[in-house]
């Protein structure tokens, strides 16, 4: 599900879309794998029907709490980079966003840790001359391409805003 391009400034284009890397996911699927491991063995080695019914209340529980709703905030959660901002949004019942004006962007450094140069993916962080401060974005893929993109963005951004197209 991309941008709704009803909510763009007139004239604004996305430059790019992005989810958070799919690494992000590593942890709630290992929980996942955790427990069917666990549960199968339970259900194996106990015939109490009492025992599998606590089982599946704790099973069903965990899977909610660390794998159900962690995936559901990778999915809802947008990073949009377009002609004139930086916008930011997560959540599916409750919305949260951020949009940074490039205009008001100082500096966008990059950080990748040693599983992020094998998997392609590491953090942005974007000083802005807001009154919010700097913005930490985690799990950022080809994090590197999307600084220069930036770079890129806020160059045009300025020529468009000075006039000199």
């Amino acid at each position: 599900m991309g941008y709704p391009k009803n909510l763009l400034i007139e004239g604004e284009t996305i430059a790019i879309e992005l989810k958070p890397h799919w690494r992000a996911l590593f942890v709630p699927l290992f929980i996942l794998i955790l427990v069917i491991i666990v549960g199968v063995v339970v259900a194996v080695f106990t015939a109490n029907p009492i025992v599998w019914a606590i089982e599946g209340a704790v099973a069903l529980v965990i899977l909610v709490w660390f794998v159900l709703f962690p995936f559901m905030r990778w999915v809802t959660t947008q990073y949009v980079f377009t002609s004139r901002r930086i916008i930011l949004r997560e959540g599916l019942l409750t919305k949260k966003g951020r949009d940074i004006p490039l205009a008001k962007v100082n500096g966008v450094s990059h950080e990748t840790p040693f599983l992020g140069r094998i998997l392609n993916y590491g953090a942005l962080q974007i000083e802005s001359a807001n009154e919010d401060g700097a913005v930490y974005i985690a799990d950022v893929p080809n994090v590197e391409e999307i600084q220069r993109e930036i770079y890129v963005l806020m160059e045009n951004n300025d020529a468009r805003r000075t006039g000199n197209d």
